[in-house]
């Protein structure tokens, strides 16, 4: 996924109102931008931090930027949640995950469950169809990238309706799109969300499969990258 429009470096200001946050432009402008992600944001958010800003194109937009980096380190995150489904959609529709490689069409958002939509269905002739549910993930604890960053009880609604899927001889899926270069392994933050990490555990005995990638991550675009193995929580 590139951008399609050219990145503007600035300097972290402040988070605020959930989805609004503050920065100063390289030129000395301050500017208020959007904040696509409703987690914690846990190690993300210091002072000072450098940040990179999406201009918004579209005139009726109220904000002039979206935040969709800041710097850790040596490395991006990516903090933007809405970025996962398309990163995940360029990477199947190319064979980039060779697990959901294989299937003649791709469908978004359609629905099943109770009154929810599921992120891609992937159909062939001759294989049950598959259920992939998308989860973004920018959390580190150590080597590990680990999800959720706060408490999600949609997250839990998603893992019991993909174990649903899987009980009536569907394929389902789960996968988390890790929005870093800098870990190692994947794992569950079973102390922020215990709810979440019990739904994982129990998915997973009823056939729900979890998948994990790292992301390469510039300021002229995002790419799904390595897979990361999943450990049991500590």
């Amino acid at each position: 996924m590139e951008f399609p429009h050219p990145l503007r470096r600035a300097t972290l200001i402040r988070r605020y109102k959930r989805f609004l946050s503050d920065h100063r432009l390289d030129d000395g402008t301050a500017v208020t931008a959007h904040v696509a992600n409703p987690g914690a944001m846990t190690g993300l958010l210091e002072d000072g931090a450098e940040t990179w800003l999406s201009p918004a194109m579209n005139p009726k937009r109220k904000l002039a930027f979206g935040w969709e980096m800041v710097r850790v380190g040596r490395g991006l995150v990516g903090v933007n949640t809405s970025r996962p489904n398309r990163l995940a959609a360029e990477a199947i529709e190319a064979g980039a995950l060779p697990t959901l490689a294989g299937y003649e069409t791709i469908r978004r958002e359609v629905p099943y469950g109770e009154r929810s939509r599921v992120d891609f269905l992937l159909e062939a002739e001759g294989r049950p169809p598959c259920y992939v549910e998308v989860k973004n993930v920018h959390l580190r604890r150590g080597p590990h990238a680990a999800f959720p960053d706060s408490v999600t009880a949609r997250g839990t609604k998603h893992l019991r309706e993909l174990a649903q899927a899987a009980e009536t001889g569907a394929r389902a899926v789960m996968l988390y799109i890790v929005q870093r270069e800098d870990c190692a392994r994947f794992t569950l933050a079973a102390d922020i969300d215990p709810a979440y990490a019990a739904a994982f555990a129990e998915a997973r005995a009823r056939g729900v499969e979890a998948l994990c990638h790292a992301c390469r991550l510039s300021t002229d675009g995002i790419t799904v990258d390595r897979p990361l193995p999943i450990d049991e929580p500590a």
